[in-house]
């Protein structure tokens, strides 16, 4: 092994760091979107939840991870934790429109 392990570890180190920074403002975006949704939604009495969205969305990030030789179970378990994130702001967003919240405890809406 040629080189400083320890300068090619903080290379390594440099490149997650820069990942993790563009990974949370792709997520601050997605959730700017998904709240105009919400807005949307609550404006027109539509539910927060959407599950045949939902479906698709799983199906589609599963392939994407697959094709990525990402694990497709961890990319669901991860749209799970931000669709459950989506519907707790699509339910705020309807409470405070005085809109109920129909299907809210079943499957979430990814936008």
């Amino acid at each position: 092994m040629s080189g400083d392990p320890r300068a090619k570890l903080a290379e390594y180190r440099a490149s997650i760091d820069n990942i993790d920074a563009a990974l949370i403002h792709m997520l601050a975006e997605r959730f700017r979107c998904t709240q105009a949704v919400g807005v949307l939604k609550a404006t027109h009495g539509l539910p927060p939840a959407d599950p045949s969205r939902e479906q698709q969305q799983i199906s589609r990030l599963r392939q994407l991870a697959e094709d990525a030789h990402l694990d497709p179970d961890f990319a669901e378990k991860f749209l799970n934790f931000v669709i459950k994130e989506v519907i707790r702001h699509h339910e705020q967003i309807a409470a405070t429109n005085g809109a109920t919240a129909p299907g809210a405890e079943g499957a979430a809406t990814t936008g």
